[in-house]
Order: structure tokens, then sequence, then C-alpha cells
């Protein structure tokens, strides 16, 4: 059974940092393009961040670009977003998907194979 959970989320304030984390199980993390998803209330979900299988590419929504790094460690079949100065627009229940369909895929798409349950960022102006 596939599980991505993710952990990290947090109240902060305009300008503070996190980092979110996503631990994945029941599958070969190595083989699967990883990605970072949020949805804000009233809104629909959104692109963050995608990476490689391999981590040497990534790809970034334009609204994080240059605040937000996504990473993985294979080894620990973990994928990370470092948020930096976060704004309040950035308050949302941001979710990791993984998606092993294509070999060269980063930026994943919004049926990705699989979601974990979300982890709520919430930035206080």
């Amino acid at each position: 059974q596939v599980q991505l959970v993710e952990s990290g989320g947090g109240l902060v304030h305009t300008g503070d940092s996190l980092r979110l984390s996503c631990a994945a199980s029941g599958l070969p993390f190595s083989r699967y393009a990883m990605g970072w998803f949020r949805q804000a209330q009233g809104k629909e979900r959104e692109f963050v961040a995608g990476i490689s299988r391999n981590g040497e590419a990534t790809y970034y929504a334009d609204s994080v670009k240059g605040r937000f790094t996504i990473s993985r460690e294979n080894t620990k079949n973990t994928v990370y977003l470092q948020l930096t100065s976060l704004k309040p627009e950035d308050t949302a229940l941001y979710y990791c998907a993984a998606d092993g369909t294509v070999p060269t895929l980063v930026r994943l798409p919004h049926d990705a194979e699989y979601w974990g349950e979300g982890t709520l960022v919430t930035v206080s102006s």
C-alpha cells in the first residue's frame, strides 16, 4: 500500500520560513517524480513544485519561484519543500504527490498517481 505522509506545516508570520517533508512508503521511490501542490480555501488545487526521479531537474510555479525549493533524498524515501519569505497568500493545505508514469517527468499533472493527506500552512500578516 502506497503512503505519502506530509509533515512540517504550521502557523507562521509573513517573511518566515518552513520546511515541509513528505515520507513515502510502499513504492520504489527513486522511480517516481515527486511534487507539491497546494489548495487554499475556496480555490482549486494548484501545482507548486516538482522534482525528477534523480533530483537533477526541478520545476516551480511562477508564484513561488525564488522563494521555495524542492529537494529529495532517495535513500530516505523523502521529498522536501523549503518555504521562505512566506506571504499570507501562501496559506493553503500543501499536498505531496508521486507519479511514476513518465521517466522524465518533472511537472506532475493534477491527476498524479498518488497523493498524501496534506499539511496545513498558515501565514499571518
